[in-house]
């Protein structure tokens, strides 16, 4: 079956960063809907971890039935809820408990923002999965969120300090997995304001850094600092995730860290470490003024990312922006921070 996965779409995001509301990206992504006999949406389709998410619904709404449109009846759409779309889950991962597993359907009137995503993308059919889905005996699918569980702080992008945790506090079962995921997401939201030296860097150091780089135009250091962080902790994190949860699979496609990957200069790691399965990612659909000014595509953080499998070929990392301009891609306004 030939397969598109894409994913980090996050539509509605406040700051305008995500190209699909915009004309010229999303006609080339309906365009490489020809032929594809399923979609894989692996997570972040919209910006719902937010104060206002029925606004990122309404951004949501024409770019997901133009997607449903497109590829009509008889086709399928798969999709893998994130950590910025989680909520579509409604309490469904919360009623599980430790019979989540690695590949759960979800129904689809999990949530009613859920039933309306679902009614959008027909007339193709719709199945829902948390936290991944199998696409063959081989290949798992999973956002990949699980990975902050060894990050500190919890972020897999962005140009801040980020160390491994002690893989002795990692658990073994999606379902505390997810529990953490939870506590994390409570946590955000009902922190009090940072103070001292943290709050130094978290505030003003964090946002100041890449926006005089950007100034500078040595974006480029930025994007570096970024995909350092990618290389060395969360990829292994990651790693660390499919070891402990025992994931039987030869290839694993995931999203979250917005690294298109592996691309043609890469060297093996962290794609590859001989032991356990392939790694691949599926970059994602914003445009990073703070990563991507003055830089020319192909890059790995170049908004529109995508894998094709295709039946017999391994996955292939795919860029479907590649043509497109800055001009024709970056939203009206000034960004303070990478994330």
């Amino acid at each position: 079956m030939r397969t598109l996965v894409i994913s980090d779409l996050h539509l509605g995001n406040r700051t305008e960063r995500d190209v699909l509301r915009r004309a010229e990206p999303r006609e080339r992504l309906l365009d490489a809907l020809e032929g594809i006999e399923r979609l894989v949406l692996l997570g972040d389709v919209a910006e719902l971890v937010t104060r206002h998410p029925e606004r990122s619904m309404t951004v949501a709404e024409p770019v997901l039935r133009a997607i449903g449109e497109r590829l009509g009846e008889g086709k399928e759409v798969l999709m893998v809820p994130g950590n910025h779309d989680w909520p579509l889950l409604g309490g469904w991962s919360a009623d599980q408990g430790p019979g989540l597993g690695l590949d759960a359907l979800v129904a689809p009137d999990a949530s009613a923002n859920l039933a309306r995503i679902v009614s959008w993308l027909g007339p193709a059919r719709v199945r829902v999965h948390y936290p991944g889905v199998w696409l063959d005996p081989d290949t798992y699918v999973t956002h990949g969120h699980y990975l902050d569980d060894l990050l500190v702080p919890h972020a897999p992008i962005g140009f801040r300090l980020s160390w491994r945790r002690h893989e002795d506090s990692t658990p073994a079962d999606p379902w505390l997995y997810e529990q953490r995921h939870i506590e994390r997401l409570h946590h955000i939201s009902t922190r009090p304001p940072r103070r001292g030296p943290g709050a130094l860097f978290s505030h003003v150091l964090n946002p100041l850094v890449p926006q005089m780089l950007r100034w500078a135009r040595r974006s480029s250091l930025t994007a570096a600092g970024v995909d350092f962080q990618m290389r060395r902790m969360a990829a292994p994190a990651l790693r660390t995730v499919l070891a402990r949860l025992e994931v039987p699979a030869k290839r694993v496609i995931f999203a979250h860290v917005h690294r298109l990957g592996p691309m043609g200069r890469d060297g093996p790691r962290p794609w590859s470490d001989g032991h356990g399965p392939q790694l691949f990612n599926t970059g994602s659909w914003m445009y990073e003024r703070l990563l991507l000014e003055g830089i020319r595509p192909p890059h790995p953080y170049w908004p529109g990312g995508a894998i094709l499998l295709e039946p017999g070929s391994d996955p292939r990392p795919l860029n479907l922006l590649d043509g497109l301009s800055h001009e024709q891609l970056r939203g009206p306004r000034r960004l303070r921070s990478v994330t």
